[in-house]
């Protein structure tokens, strides 16, 4: 059975977004800032989109961005989005990870802060990248900057040409190129702003890192696409949630369970703060909430709480429960809002309400395909359906509940990391024989990284040590928590290692 809501597709290109909103009413504001109206913003982007044309950089040209969170953050994003081809890179990756990641993009040009000491920039310089470090002046509003003199007419790309450019974990030693278009962004900003009815007087609080597609579509996109604002913070801080969210008098926010879960423990302190900020909703995606944390949400700040679920692949939003007067049902991600949803089996035959097979969909906010990944595609898409890897099964009211995952992707609060990737790095160790990673279960984070360890013979590696190497090879979401010595690693019923069920084999997980 296919279900699919009835959301408008509009044939617009990311530019065009941005004519929506009102030239005096704000678009971006920050802490200590002043405002950017949507005037200010489409002066920005254009300004910005004619600096890069000016060294010589077209449409097809991609741009990495390395900027910490916040609003410079925000508009350079939509500026190159834009034009061209965004590509933003989580700052905090060590040098390697940098040089990865570039040689796989092969950007024109990588944006940075001022002044940076950030890793990229001896990554970037190696692979001879030219650098383009922002200039903010002390009279700028929010989001303001600039990147060179020169400026050069630049046309509006068409839509089926790509603006935003993300890797996707997989179960394979290379991430995944995902190639967004233009036409992907613009659809599924307007079936986010649909789903949540987004008008000019919503303003958001954005505590979503913006290389992540989460923050990116679902709140900056998203809230531009409706001509409403967006309070760009410098990332999530827990402590100063409550006061940001009341001194910027927002409607709603979006994070992960993570996020839900730290706000309400400050929360339960301030619960008069929290209930007089009279919020529209709250939104969650990126990983499974818990039930006990969507009833606690909706106690705190009587409001309604909409559990969402995306991906990269369909430029986030596939499913999301509904707005009252529908129902928000806890443990489901909701009814198909944007795409065509249906369950498969593994022959690709659709299968009615009621029974598992895996998540597929189909529609204009879905990916073209992984980039020059061929074998990939043929496993990825059946019959113009892409099989998104998550095991479900709609309810008799068309709700869709995620059951389990077929990929070994470990899913860390929202972070998706490839196993593989880990393996990689910590087989480089002089004192390691074998090594696999795999998913455990966690309260906090939903799964955390665990590793099964074989040493070569004779070799002493402590867990503080094995994690003190990771630390300097990897990001500090890809390190590992959980670090099993084995003699030998656990294999299936037919001799093969199998990371799912890994973790239940060595005892991390209980029956």
């Amino acid at each position: 059975m296919v279900h699919q809501m009835e959301y408008c597709v509009s044939k617009q290109s990311v530019r065009n977004l941005l004519e929506v909103g009102q030239g005096n009413e704000i678009a971006i504001t920050a802490p200590n800032r002043k405002p950017l109206n949507y005037n200010g913003l489409r002066i920005h982007v254009d300004l910005i989109g004619e600096q890069l044309a000016s060294i010589g950089l077209r449409n097809s040209d991609r741009v990495a961005i390395v900027l910490p969170n916040g609003p410079e953050m925000a508009t350079a994003f939509l500026a190159v989005a834009s034009y061209m081809s965004a590509a933003p890179l989580n700052p905090s990756y060590k040098e390697a990870e940098y040089e990865f990641y570039l040689e796989d993009l092969k950007p024109k040009v990588v944006i940075v802060e001022e002044n940076t000491s950030n890793p990229v920039v001896k990554a970037a310089k190696k692979l001879s990248i030219p650098i383009a470090e922002i200039t903010v002046d002390k009279d700028n509003a929010a989001g303001e900057f600039s990147l060179f003199e020169t400026r050069k007419n630049i046309d509006i790309p068409s839509i089926e040409m790509e603006a935003l450019v993300l890797h996707t974990s997989g179960t394979t030693s290379r991430p995944k190129v995902v190639p967004l278009t233009q036409s992907n962004l613009v659809t599924s900003a307007g079936n986010i702003s649909a789903t949540l009815q987004l008008k000019e007087a919503d303003h958001s609080l954005n505590i979503m890192p913006l290389f992540h597609i989460h923050g990116l579509i679902a709140v900056l996109c998203a809230s531009i696409s409706a001509g409403s604002s967006v309070c760009c913070t410098p990332g999530f801080n827990a402590l100063r949630f409550f006061e940001l969210a009341n001194s910027q008098r927002i409607t709603w926010y979006s994070g992960v369970p993570t996020m839900h879960q730290a706000i309400l423990l400050r929360g339960q302190r301030q619960a008069d703060i929290a209930k007089a900020l009279n919020l529209r909703f709250i939104r969650s995606s990126s990983a499974s909430l818990p039930p006990a944390i969507f009833d606690e949400l909706i106690a705190l700040f009587n409001c309604p709480v909409i559990e969402a679920y995306g991906m990269t692949e369909a430029t986030h939003q596939m499913t999301s429960n509904p707005l009252p007067p529908q129902k928000q049902k806890a443990g489901f991600v909701g009814l198909p809002a944007g795409p065509e949803v249906c369950i498969m089996d593994v022959a690709g035959n659709k299968l009615v309400n009621g029974e598992e097979g895996e998540v597929c969909i189909k529609g204009d906010n879905v990916t073209p395909g992984y980039d020059k990944n061929p074998e990939a595609n043929s496993q990825s898409f059946t019959d113009g359906w892409f099989r998104t890897g998550d095991q479900g099964k709609f309810d008799e009211d068309g709700y869709l509940k995620i059951t389990g995952r077929l990929k070994e992707i470990i899913n860390r609060g929202g972070e998706k990391i490839s196993p593989l990737e880990i393996d990689n790095v910590l087989m480089d160790h002089p004192a390691i024989q074998q090594v696999v990673s795999f998913a455990v279960a966690d309260k906090s984070y939903g799964e955390e990284i665990g590793v099964a360890v074989v040493l070569d013979e004779g070799q002493i590696l402590s867990e503080r040590d094995l994690k003190s190497y990771a630390n300097e090879k990897l990001a500090k979401f890809k390190i590992p928590k959980h670090v099993c010595f084995v003699e030998e690693i656990p294999k299936g019923a037919t001799g093969k290692m199998q990371r799912i069920g890994l973790a239940k084999k060595l005892g991390l997980e209980a029956d």
